[in-house]
């Protein structure tokens, strides 16, 4: 009979991926990350803008996620930490709000667009202009509330994002366009310039600003389809056993201990060890083999695997976060969730690019007014307002982070846990792979009888893996040179070389021979991958540029390796270093669009054309039409990623 005891376990930091909300550019999660590290307790806080979460470790016994939350509502944002409120439909609600509000917004554009163009003729230019300022200003408290409110809050704060521009500029063409309705006849025609309004300017930036957001979030639920995938893995019940009665309760409800009972066709909703009958489970999710596996006392079970055929019971072991789908979800966020070098980059230039924007925008300003004096003024500021809108920082924060999720979520559906962004950027250097032999090349025989191993045959000890040969020619054929580690003698390592088609091989070793391996192979200018699935080979792996542990039900090595193989099947190796090329190429284009969009646009839109000659320029309207944009470009071509078949 097997029975279980709770265990406790302490820690002195904590790590915790945390649902931020209100951010709206790159420049907001700069703000989020920055005010997070400046908190007592707070050991590192890393923000991603197109996750929207902060991946915070901290020392409970300083600071509380309380705490955080309270001082990030300060900062004109927030955090959602308690569990038991659904982010997802905080998400929806936000979402319906949002586009209610795109809706109603392009209504009153498209009314204003029609009285400015004069497609709709309601009497004079005073009453079109009146009209026109009823219209905008219902857009502006209504539709453009937010914009106004998060800029308030930032300025507070000495701070400054995305929202800021939008609002700096709506609010100066709305001002500028009631002074021309009442006052621009008397004061513009005295010194012989036209009067115009610039209403619909004001109405369509926050126009395509809220659509731009709209069809970003739509697209950016894209990105995040693997955590999706893994959540829906857990059951929502279980069939709890007491005594002799089995009732149905939510698996939140399970604790250590309980005896739970699975039916052919269910879900195992918990970790645990059988204690009664038996079942075929299908652990796909976990080991990557489809053949269903059977499940009898004394064996383990993983939540999110399917009972195939049979009926069993189970003692609880691990419960809620402790599960290993939980730890596996975890480990996907966090991954998500971290940042690339380049990102520091990126988030180092988006936190004074606002600010530099503004500058810019008011440099702008003196110029053309400098160069054409109260003429001007009209030209001057529509510039201004146009280098304010297309210059935001959007496409620049969401280029790395959208194309790393769909990246590492991709890597997930594969099999393939990468601990963090920087080692989903390393895989693609890799130039050689050191490979552990028994339990990672080949699969020993739990039947042989070694005292009688001398007369055995080499195939009758081990065999290879299956499709590992095809995985080293992958391998090959991506430019990585294999060099085979075995601890056994000379013929089975050269015999077990040959059958992999490897090249390179060494036999007799122990441990400290893997390392160096590793570092001499390092030291000829190689990046070095180890693979390996044993104590044996923790050295190495240590030692390695990337290290990649083979992945083996209770035994992943997730807190030692940067890569985890979930399976025995190596041809994921090669997958892994194809879709690390895919996803920095990604970022790469995502980086170059949006810098370049940046360098293109903002002279456009500050009038440079206008001073040779040319007789158009980037208005205020087309710019924010522009800016939304780049965005959902960026968004997209990350998406593009999981079309990629070879990847």
């Amino acid at each position: 009979m097997y029975f279980c005891k709770r265990a406790t376990n302490f820690k002195d930091m904590e790590k915790k991926t945390i649902a931020v909300l209100g951010m709206a550019c790159a420049g907001c999660a700069a703000n989020v990350e920055r005010r997070l590290n400046q908190l007592d307790g707070i050991r590192s806080a890393s923000v991603n803008f197109a996750a929207r979460t902060a991946l915070v470790e901290y020392d409970p016994k300083v600071i509380t996620p309380k705490t955080m939350k309270d001082e990030i509502i300060k900062a004109g944002y927030d955090l959602v930490i308690d569990e038991d409120e659904s982010v997802e439909a905080i998400e929806r609600t936000a979402y319906r709000r949002l586009v209610k509000k795109v809706v109603v917004s392009w209504v009153l554009a498209l009314l204003t667009m029609g009285i400015s163009m004069e497609w709709v003729n309601i009497g004079s230019a005073d009453t079109a202009n009146q009209t026109m300022l009823i219209l905008a200003l219902l857009n502006l408290v209504y539709c453009g509330s937010q914009f106004y409110a998060s800029t308030w809050k930032q300025l507070r704060h000495g701070t400054a994002n995305m929202d800021t521009l939008v609002a700096m500029s709506t609010a100066i063409s709305f001002v500028f366009s009631v002074f021309n309705t009442f006052w621009g006849d008397s004061f513009w025609g005295s010194r012989g310039i036209e009067n115009n309004t610039y209403f619909d300017a004001s109405v369509m930036i926050i126009t395509f600003v809220l659509t731009g957001r709209m069809l970003e979030e739509r697209a950016k639920k894209g990105t995040a389809s693997a955590i999706r995938a893994l959540m829906g893995l857990a059951p929502k019940t279980a069939h709890l056993v007491s005594g002799a009665e089995i009732s149905d309760v939510p698996i939140a409800a399970l604790e250590k201990g309980d005896t739970i009972e699975i039916r052919q066709g269910e879900k195992v909703p918990v970790d645990g060890i059988v204690t009664a009958d038996e079942a075929y489970i299908d652990e796909s999710m976990i080991t990557g083999e489809p053949t269903p596996v059977l499940k009898k006392t004394g064996d383990s079970v993983f939540a999110g695997t399917i009972v195939k055929q049979g009926r069993l019971r189970f003692c609880a072991r691990q419960v809620g976060a402790e599960t290993m789908l939980s730890q596996i979800i975890k480990m996907v966020q966090e991954a998500q969730g971290s940042k690339a070098p380049v990102q520091r980059t990126v988030d180092k230039i988006a936190l004074v690019f606002v600010p530099a924007v503004l500058c810019l925008s008011v440099l702008t300003f003196i110029l053309w007014y400098a160069i054409g004096g109260s003429a001007q003024l009209p030209h001057a500021i529509l510039s201004a307002m146009s280098v304010l809108v297309i210059a935001c920082p959007c496409a620049l924060g969401l280029a790395t982070p959208t194309a790393l999720m769909v990246g590492i979520g991709k890597a997930a559906r594969k099999n393939i846990l990468i601990k963090d962004a920087a080692a989903l950027e390393d895989i693609r250097k890799v130039d050689a792979l050191v490979i552990d032999k028994t339990g990672t090349l080949t699969i020993p025989n739990k039947n042989v009888d070694f005292t009688k191993a001398d007369r055995l045959s080499l195939e009758e000890r081990e065999t290879l893996k299956p499709n590992a040969r095809e995985a080293m020619e992958a391998l090959q054929r991506e430019g990585v040179e294999v060099y085979m580690m075995s601890g056994d003698k000379d013929e089975a390592a050269r015999y077990w070389a040959e059958k992999a088609g490897i090249k390179h091989y060494r036999s007799k070793v122990l441990p400290q021979d893997k390392e160096d391996m590793v570092r001499k192979l390092q030291a000829e200018g190689r990046h070095v991958a180890m693979v390996g699935d044993g104590i044996n080979d923790t050295q190495a792996l240590a030692a390695a540029d990337v290290s990649i542990a083979m992945g083996k039900g209770t035994d992943i090595a997730m807190d030692v390796a940067q890569v985890t193989l979930m399976g025995t099947d190596l041809r994921r190796i090669p997958d892994a270093i194809r879709l690390s090329r895919q996803t920095v190429g990604m970022i790469r284009q995502n980086l170059f669009w949006a810098f370049i969009y940046n360098v293109i646009c903002i002279p456009l839109a500050a009038g440079v054309p206008y001073l040779f000659g040319a007789e158009w320029q980037i208005t205020p309207m087309w710019a924010s039409a522009m800016m939304a944009f780049s965005s959902i470009s960026v968004v997209m071509n990350s998406l593009r990623l999981n079309l990629i078949h070879n990847a």
